[in-house]
């Protein structure tokens, strides 16, 4: 199977024979569900070829779903942590299996159930970010000081890092998003990619676990709230005008109340959400067009860009 050795994985782990597939959707690092007909897993390696310096470190996947395991906090429980890359020719990780359902497409959903597990979705957020790094473990997860404006250095080097077309209007982005930057206020735990299809959801719509923590770190919780914000924008949450979807405003103020956070200054958090998923996209249609991805739909990324660049400067207009 392309980017997993199932015959060095069963000799690391001295298992019987193993069989292997792929979980569909992921853009950036690949997830197999692995089984050796008795027990299940799943494996999280990086992706293959042009691998961005600080991503898709499977060391601190592995240290967040530890400790927020321990904490009770619904994700995976990681089971085996590999460093070396000559076993299966990447670092890697196991973590438990979760039973659940992954809704790639909200609009399956009817309106009283859509609206149930967005809510569902933004109350896990937020208690996420009511954890207290120090007493989970992570205190030396990151650095909340100064995070916003490292984020917004870091994101565009990672674009400087993947251009391969140009981009009208990012360049301005950029610029008046590093103009007027938040302080930003005590850091907590934050995902770095919350969104609808990175959650397992159990047959009652609650939340059974968060997925895919590669971009978690220690920082400022509203990135996580707007980046939430203008996923549910986009044709991969759900289009805007599914019956059910709660309104943005909605949204806010359910986070708002569950969190007792001030939520003022978030439209340039809205905005800097839109400039780095534009980034991550871009960096994935890099990957594409060098032949450089596994599994399909990889064609139809990069037109996602253009639009969210609108979107971003679009929001700085609204202050």
């Amino acid at each position: 199977m392309k980017g997993l050795d199932l015959a060095a994985l069963q000799a690391f782990l001295g298992t019987g024979e193993l069989s292997a597939t792929m979980f569909a959707g992921g853009r950036s690092n690949l997830t197999y569900a692995v089984t050796d007909g008795t027990h299940r897993w799943v494996l999280r390696r990086p992706p293959l070829g042009h691998v961005l310096p600080t991503a898709h470190d499977m060391t601190r996947e592995h240290t967040v779903l530890d400790a927020l395991s321990r904490a009770g906090f619904p994700v995976p429980r990681p089971v085996r942590l590999c460093t070396d890359p000559d076993v299966i020719g990447a670092p890697f990780y196991l973590m438990e299996h979760v039973d659940g359902t992954i809704y790639r497409d909200a609009t399956t959903l009817d309106a009283d159930a859509l609206h149930t597990l967005v809510l569902s979705l933004v109350d896990t957020l937020a208690d996420l970010h009511a954890l207290v790094p120090a007493e989970i473990g992570l205190g030396g997860f990151g650095r909340p000081e100064g995070f916003n404006e490292r984020q917004v250095r870091r994101w565009k080097k990672q674009l400087d890092a993947s251009r391969s077309r140009e981009l009208p209007g990012i360049e301005e982005l950029h610029e008046r998003l590093a103009a007027e930057i938040p302080a930003g206020g005590r850091g907590t735990v934050v995902h770095g990619d919350y969104r609808l299809d990175n959650v397992l959801i159990g047959d009652k719509l609650q939340v059974n676990a968060v997925l895919d923590w590669e971009m978690s770190t220690l920082g400022d919780p509203l990135s996580d709230v707007a980046l939430m914000l203008v996923y549910s924008r986009r044709p991969f949450f759900a289009p805007v005008d599914v019956p059910g979807l709660p309104s943005q405003a909605e949204i806010i103020d359910r986070y708002a109340r569950r969190s007792g956070r001030d939520l003022s200054t978030l439209s340039w958090y809205i905005a800097f959400a839109a400039f780095k998923l534009a980034v991550i996209l871009e960096g994935v249609h890099y990957r594409y067009v060098h032949g450089q991805t596994v599994g399909a739909g990889f064609d139809t990324v990069g037109a996602l860009v253009a639009p969210l660049i609108a979107q971003g400067l679009a929001q700085l207009e609204t202050d």
